[in-house]
């Protein structure tokens, strides 16, 4: 089939200041090139090049009037929710007659846990996990209660089938963040090595190395030297892998035939969540990309509506 019968895929990332993780991500693109039966380009909204802004140009005047944007996020927090749209939406403005369809986040997936499963067991080596062992499962943090309770329920779906319940394996795996929410990574070690804990695989939620990735690793290292008597080992990131590329791949699938299935019960764009009243309706805007000459000034001064991705944007 030709790749322009289908819609090209754009794959939306936040950007990075870590060379490596720009790295991980062009490599992931050239996979998803690889196997897709569409054109597929990837860009980024802030930090990092390639800007979203020049990835969807060059989409345009190649001919692409159509594309399936899918947010390579794992949580539903601003990025996914506002940031992206946004950016997408000035870019409707910018290219007559280009419309697009929104993926949703990444996770939970069944195809994700099991990576980090496999993340687990590689930092364990040949030790099987066991009533010593937990796991402290590190998201980015944000300041969308809903982003953090996603990592929260990504924590227990990993405990389940894995000890949870008092059939051996793990002892328990509890969530921790690396910025903007708690418990912070100390703390979330702290309490397993109270509940118990001998041995404790730092496992970060995140897709590529970066800056936050780093600062897990940093932070786990310098617990374990004030407790000697722990065993804490830090397993890598989700990476690019063929795993990961299953998933995009079901989630361009999604966009295209509109079955998108986000859950706005708990978002605070929709719903008055105490402390978060004032966000209900509230505006989105893209980020400034440096790379992006005319983005200056978020919009050009139109805010744009929460639509969460759920309607096809045309």
């Amino acid at each position: 089939m030709n790749g322009r019968a289908r819609p090209a895929l754009l794959v939306a990332g936040h950007g990075t200041r870590d060379a490596d993780g720009v790295a991980d991500f062009g490599r992931f693109i050239e996979r998803l090139r690889g196997r897709m039966r569409t054109t597929v380009a990837g860009g980024f909204i802030e930090l990092s090049p390639p800007p979203l802004t020049e990835v969807v140009t060059g989409l345009y005047e190649e001919g692409h009037r159509h594309l399936a944007t899918v947010p390579l996020v794992l949580v539903a927090a601003g990025h996914g929710k506002g940031d992206i749209p946004g950016a997408m939406a000035r870019e409707l403005v910018r290219h007559p007659g280009l419309s697009y369809t929104y993926g949703r986040p990444l996770g939970p997936h069944p195809a994700l846990l099991a990576l980090l499963d496999e993340r687990m067991r590689a930092a364990l080596g040949p030790r099987e996990p066991d009533g010593a062992t937990a796991v402290l499962l590190v998201g980015r943090g944000s300041t969308d209660p809903d982003a953090n309770a996603e990592v929260h329920k990504v924590a227990r779906l990993f405990w389940e089938g894995r000890g949870a319940g008092g059939d051996g394996g793990l002892m328990g795996v509890e969530p921790a963040f690396v910025s903007l929410a708690r418990p912070s990574v100390p703390e979330g070690l702290e309490r397993l090595r109270r509940l118990g804990a001998r041995r404790i695989v730092v496992l970060p939620y995140f897709l590529f190395r970066g800056v936050l990735p780093d600062r897990v690793a940093e932070e786990a290292r310098a617990y374990a030297a004030g407790h000697p008597d722990l065993d804490v080992r830090s397993a890598a990131v989700i990476g690019d892998c063929d795993g990961l590329a299953d998933v995009v791949a079901e989630r361009y699938e999604e966009a295209l035939a509109g079955d998108i299935r986000m859950n706005c019960d708990t978002c605070v764009y929709r719903i008055a969540m105490p402390g978060f009243e004032h966000r209900v309706g509230a505006p989105q805007t893209p980020h400034d990309h440096p790379d992006d000459p005319t983005g200056h000034g978020h919009g050009h001064g139109h805010g744009l509506g929460h639509g969460h991705g759920h309607a096809h944007v045309h």
